[in-house]
């Protein structure tokens, strides 16, 4: 894959990108605004981002409860966590990268709390040389301020940097710097505003992986 400037960092979103914890994300979801709502949608999980404060009230209509929501997803998700596994290829490609050069981080709207024993429990930790969690920062995706967080710390600029994601917050966080993002659409219809921004769009995580790779040299 042609880059006119060598690629010296690799930043990834983590659920949905790297682990897959969709179902689980869904059926806690489902789970926190059940008595208050519809069951969620592959389309509401693609405009998911940041931490729940962000994003449940739109879920649950009345802000009165949202709290209770939030404490009916953490306890379901924290139940069963085991759920997720990292997707196939994950390990591969973070060991080439490393191997020709290129540094990883990671960019989440998942909270610290849950994100680092997540990366631990599957050996992944030592993987990133940064790792930006949703509640790092005053600012959510889709402002992209933690991407140029991560960017400064690693001392790159745009041009030497993609992004890959999996929600139309990745690709608008992405593009509003100026990195090439790749979206994983996962099977579902994607906005025309969000196809554009998009540098390239693939349907499943080990597509993104082998694009990722074709960048390195």
């Amino acid at each position: 894959m042609s880059r006119s400037v060598k690629l010296r960092v690799a930043v990834f979103d983590l659920d949905g990108t790297l682990v897959n914890s969709l179902p689980l994300v869904l059926r806690s979801i489902a789970y926190a605004i059940a008595p208050f709502a519809a069951h969620p949608t592959m389309d509401i999980f693609a405009k998911l981002g940041g931490p729940p404060e962000s994003f449940m009230p739109n879920l649950v209509g009345d802000p009165r409860h949202v709290r209770e929501a939030i404490t009916r997803m953490d306890a379901f998700h924290r139940e069963n966590g085991h759920l997720i596994e990292p997707f196939d290829g994950v390990r591969g490609v973070l060991a080439q990268l490393h191997e020709r050069g290129v540094l990883t981080a990671i960019w989440t709207g998942r909270d610290r709390e849950s994100t680092e024993p997540l990366l631990v429990t599957h050996g992944l930790a030592e993987a990133f040389s940064v790792v930006l969690c949703g509640d790092d920062l005053p600012s959510h995706k889709p402002d992209p301020e933690g991407l140029r967080t991560i960017m400064a710390r690693l001392g790159v600029v745009a041009a030497e940097t993609i992004f890959v994601g999996d929600a139309d917050v990745d690709v608008l966080g992405g593009a509003a710097c100026g990195v090439d993002t790749v979206l994983i659409r996962h099977a579902r219809e994607v906005e025309s505003a969000v196809r554009t921004k998009a540098w390239r769009m693939v349907d499943e995580p080990r597509e993104a992986y082998d694009l990722v790779l074709g960048c390195a040299g």
